[in-house]
């Protein structure tokens, strides 16, 4: 079976696909990954690679669409847009995308199209080759609501193609904790490649005082530097060692000494032996963190942040927080607070009983 997995141009969109690509590939499937920009790194854990978004800045598309929509972007910069910001961004997007899958799948001729919900054109792709094309959810949204969002926008793109709307997917996939968010389609244990990178060594194993593990977005935006500032401002109150990783250049100066900084790690691996995760929002650092146990900070912001952060404060695994309210009090109550603890650890057994990618494998054949 030959499977066509499309998404969007961006690092975050592209990685939680790639185990389930993996999957398909040990399995003997030929599978062929069209993206573009920073999701290109995922042909680094072994897929082939097509790029269909050259030149692709996703900074761009936001300066030409907002503008147009100076509520709407007012919304989307609080994190309380929904799905409607997305919906414009996505679907400029998808409208730029969709010549370029359907072209790459009439040339292919994939049997299978795996998408996520901002990858649209992949569906588009499957409607004119007349193939099953699923969905795979890798955010805490419901999936169907951001095609809504974003095919809302598609008409050119779907006219071009001879579609009147996109038909539903064979089958969408699940990986939303069902206690954290709600999501329709068959349920899938979350996982998401790393990006490469060692670990050290030192932080394979606890420390002497408990780590609190702080990153930021692979995404950021104008005056957008997520929670490292706050937590190095706060750290020399806090018993605990904090780790900065990926810094940018000024979070990373005069740092206090109980704080270090690594280059880029594979996270999954570095969550183990730790006590806490502070993160921007983003729905891969909320769902890692859920799936190891840990308690976690996420700030409220852009863009889905503020939705992901809530759905994990409302299930009482974590806090959300605007970066200005972090203090030496809430770090440390990541660390000493049972309740976070507890319900952390019930989150992340829920994700254990989920099916793992290569579960899904068969029933994604059957498909085609």
């Amino acid at each position: 079976m030959r499977v066509l997995v499309v998404s969007a141009p961006l690092v975050g969109h592209v990685f939680p696909l790639v185990p389930l690509a993996l999957a398909l590939r040990d399995a003997g499937h030929d599978v062929l990954l069209a993206t573009g920009g920073g999701g290109l790194a995922a042909a680094d854990a072994g897929l082939p690679g097509h790029d269909i978004a050259p030149g692709f800045d996703f900074g761009r598309i936001a300066l030409r669409v907002f503008p147009r929509h100076p509520l709407i972007a007012r919304a989307e910069l609080a994190g309380t847009a929904g799905t409607r910001g997305a919906g414009l961004l996505f679907g400029k997007l998808n409208d730029h995308l969709t010549d370029s899958v359907v072209a790459l799948a009439t040339r292919w001729q994939p049997d299978l199209v795996l998408h996520e919900p901002f990858a649209v054109a992949g569906a588009v792709a499957a409607a004119r080759l007349d193939i099953p094309a699923v969905r795979q959810e890798n955010a805490l949204f419901d999936g169907r609501e951001l095609v809504r969002a974003t095919t809302a926008r598609l008409g050119a793109a779907l006219r071009r193609h001879g579609l009147a709307e996109l038909p539903p997917p064979a089958a969408a996939l699940a990986v939303a904790p069902p206690s954290v968010a709600a999501q329709s389609g068959w349920p899938m244990r979350y996982d998401s490649y790393a990006g490469g990178g060692e670990l050290p060594a030192w932080l394979r194993e606890p420390g002497e005082r408990p780590r609190i593990l702080v990153t930021r977005s692979t995404l950021t935006g104008p005056g957008d530097r997520g929670p490292m500032p706050a937590v190095v401002a706060a750290a020399a109150g806090v018993d605990a060692e904090i780790v900065l990783v990926r810094p940018d250049a000024r979070s990373a100066r005069s740092l206090p000494g109980n704080v270090r900084v690594v280059d880029w790690i594979p996270l999954d691996e570095a969550l183990p032996a730790s006590a806490a995760l502070v993160h921007h929002g983003g729905a891969g650092s909320a769902l890692g963190a859920l799936a190891a146990g840990l308690p976690q900070l996420a700030t409220v912001g852009a863009g889905d942040r503020r939705h992901n952060a809530e759905l994990v404060a409302r299930r009482g695994a974590g806090l959300a927080l605007r970066p200005r309210d972090i203090t030496a009090l809430t770090l440390t109550r990541l660390l000493t607070d049972d309740g976070l603890r507890i319900a952390a650890a019930e989150v992340s057994r829920e994700i254990a009983a989920m099916p793992p990618p290569s579960e899904l494998v068969d029933r994604l054949t059957a498909l085609a």
